[in-house]
């Protein structure tokens, strides 16, 4: 076992990274058309028809388009290669991007949850709404609906979190679509109250979603481990490994969509140390062969057999 051994390695992981980064550009791309077209779409519509829930809906449209822009500046910076500043390469800028998104999807929501609310405190100011906003809202619903579908589809063939985390944005999207489009059919069955109402629970949805999203990705960012599955499975392709006799002191960290392992590996306390180096190597290139590990480091601790005398 050499050190070029493990160039194709190299080649494999930086194949995957360029692949999550394409089709993070080409899905959010796909993303700023549709959401471009319903935010113009919708609050215009919802001007028209004097819908506050078709309007709130817009917002949370436009909302997505920022977070789109924010995803794309996101790809751009974390697949820049490692530098003197940055060891472990630019991974961390999609978890932050997860943060912005959440904190944008945070503030969007508490300010429906806001408007709302002055609505619903002066119900006489509730209009009636055109039936033009009932069929923007179901429109937009179906538009949002297959949006999602293509962009989840795209996350979890590339395993991006950050891509997920903007997939599930637009399925919030057509969550609150849904509610709108029932509070506008209230308020045209004599209900103008519904309308209001509904915009209230997108608020809610908006706020929780938004909530979820900036407290996974803080955590990330305080580098969390990752599941106790994926960490056995790395474990197990360590011990697979010939040569290593057992390991202890698994650790992992998120970097991005990545991960960052330090592992203790046994080897025959009687073998060379450039015997026990070449073991350590190949260990290193199964582990980022088999999974999405970034880089392992490991520390060679010496492991005699049981039966084996000692006494010398």
């Amino acid at each position: 076992m050499h050190y070029n051994d493990f160039s194709d390695d190299t080649e494999d992981t930086e194949h995957t990274q360029l692949d999550r980064a394409k089709a993070a550009s080409q899905s959010t791309w796909v993303s700023v058309a549709v959401n471009l077209m319903l935010t113009l779409l919708q609050i215009m519509a919802g001007i028209f028809s004097k819908s506050q829930g078709l309007i709130a809906d817009g917002i949370h449209s436009l909302s997505d388009l920022v977070a789109d822009f924010v995803v794309l500046f996101a790809n751009h910076h974390s697949k820049k290669d490692a530098d003197e500043e940055h060891p472990y390469g630019h991974h961390r800028f999609e978890t932050a991007a997860s943060l912005v998104l959440g904190v944008l999807l945070l503030t969007v929501g508490v300010g429906m949850l806001w408007s709302a609310i002055v609505k619903l405190e002066n119900p006489e100011s509730v209009q009636e709404v055109h039936v033009l906003a009932l069929w923007v809202a179901c429109g937009a619903l179906l538009a949002k609906e297959l949006l999602f579908r293509y962009m989840l589809r795209v996350a979890k063939r590339v395993k991006s979190s950050m891509l997920v985390a903007n997939a599930w944005h637009a399925r919030s999207d057509a969550a609150s679509s849904l509610v709108v489009g029932v509070g506008i059919v209230g308020n045209l069955a004599g209900y103008p109250i519904l309308d209001p109402i509904a915009a209230l629970i997108v608020g809610v949805m908006v706020v929780k979603m938004g909530w979820e999203f900036g407290w996974e990705a803080l955590h990330d960012l305080m580098d969390r481990a990752v599941d106790q599955d994926e960490v056995e499975a790395i474990r197990s392709t360590l011990l697979d490994t010939p040569g290593v006799n057992g390991i202890h002191d698994v650790r992992t960290r998120k970097m991005g969509d990545m991960i960052v392992v330090d592992a203790h590996i046994e080897v025959d306390a009687l073998i060379s140390v450039e015997a026990g180096h070449e073991i350590a190597v190949l260990a290193r290139q199964r582990v980022m062969q088999r999974h999405r590990v970034l880089n392992l480091m490991t520390h060679i601790d010496p492991w005699r057999r049981p039966d084996r005398d000692h006494s010398d």
